[in-house]
């Protein structure tokens, strides 16, 4: 199994509060975010390729020592995470997670996604409808409405930014990935490939409610990991 980490955007609503550096490396207990992560995914024995843009070398310094495989987005500054996912295209060959570098999760969420006998699935938590960065409607768990704006009324579920996709799958999501960026689709984000198959092959979801987990998109992201690893709670 390969998990593919992207990492090779800016951040723009956070990189007002922190240093010139990608938010992955933001440190959680006195560890980058990202090396933490992928320090997971290898005890594991999965293979970790990370994709990397906006000040890469500060993520080169954060998986120092580490057997990591990388993929530079030249283009990071006017693209999205589908580019980055293009350019480590051939690494698709087998199971594969995919994570935004950013999110934060513990080994429980992990093992789930890791033993899912779904073809394809992405995590996402029902306890969370009225606040958060991106919603999803599911009918029977699966997908069949997704956005940032969506209603209130449609949301079932707030997205973590943690997919996996088996082997059997892949031939559907490289298809489309190649058309949508042949299509100069470059600003979509990397999920965009699966929600475009949604009236063709089934998007699944692993709800995981009740586990915390956190993806930082601004500054009080970040503070509500530490509160979490100081306290063990969740703060809302």
């Amino acid at each position: 199994m390969k998990a593919i980490i992207l990492a090779a955007g800016k951040g723009t609503r956070i990189s007002r509060m922190i240093e010139a550096i990608p938010k992955c490396v933001l440190p959680v207990d006195d560890i980058p975010l990202i090396r933490r992560n992928i320090m997971m995914l290898i005890e594991r024995n999965i293979k970790p390729i990370v994709c990397v843009g906006y000040y890469k070398s500060e993520i080169y310094k954060a998986l120092e020592g580490l057997d990591v495989t990388y993929y530079y987005n030249p283009f990071y500054d006017v693209t999205n995470s589908i580019a980055s996912i293009w350019f480590a295209r051939a690494e698709l060959t087998e199971d594969t997670i995919i994570m935004n570098g950013d999110v934060y999760f513990n080994e429980s969420i992990l093992d789930l996604i890791i033993s899912t006998e779904k073809e394809c699935a992405l995590l996402v938590d029902t306890e969370r409808i009225t606040v958060g960065d991106y919603f999803l409607k599911l009918e029977n768990g699966l997908i069949t409405k997704y956005g940032k704006e969506l209603p209130i009324q449609e949301r079932s579920c707030e997205y973590v930014g943690i997919g996996k996709i088996k082997s059997n799958f892949l031939e559907y999501f490289s298809k489309r990935l190649n058309i949508l960026i042949g299509d100069q689709n470059h600003q979509l984000w990397w999920e965009n490939i699966l929600y475009s198959l949604i009236e063709e092959q089934r998007i699944d979801t692993i709800d995981i409610s009740g586990h915390f987990w956190a993806e930082i998109d601004y500054f009080d992201d970040y503070e509500r990991i530490l509160a979490h690893i100081e306290t063990g709670k969740e703060v809302v």
